[in-house]
């Protein structure tokens, strides 16, 4: 039984789980160019990208699971959200953002 229960465990650090965890290990975190890059992305884009139309649209190719967790970390941070399907850049340095705010009527 117990080599069984070491059999499992092992296969499930194999494929990534946690040992007794149902929670995927994190196997690559985001370095500050990928963030920077991926933040780019989202501020050169026309119109408001999709995940996927804005992970295919990356300069340089990076994983799936990095790319998740970079749009994590800038969602956590402020910098974007999510409506629908779109990703929408809200820093503070968003020209489309702030020509919206310039144009919109002032409540008193």
């Amino acid at each position: 039984m117990y080599n069984f229960i070491s059999f499992v465990t092992d296969r499930l650090d194999d494929v990534g789980m946690a040992a007794g965890s149902k929670v995927p290990k994190v196997l690559h975190e985001p370095t500050l160019k990928t963030v920077m890059m991926v933040e780019k992305a989202i501020l050169d884009s026309k119109d408001y990208p999709t995940r996927m139309q804005l992970w295919r649209s990356l300069p340089k190719q990076i994983q799936y699971q990095t790319f998740q967790r970079t749009l994590e970390y800038l969602e956590a941070s402020g910098k974007i959200i999510f409506t629908d399907r779109t990703i929408v850049y809200t820093g503070i340095n968003n020209p489309k953002l702030r020509a919206l705010l310039d144009s919109s009527v002032k409540v008193s």
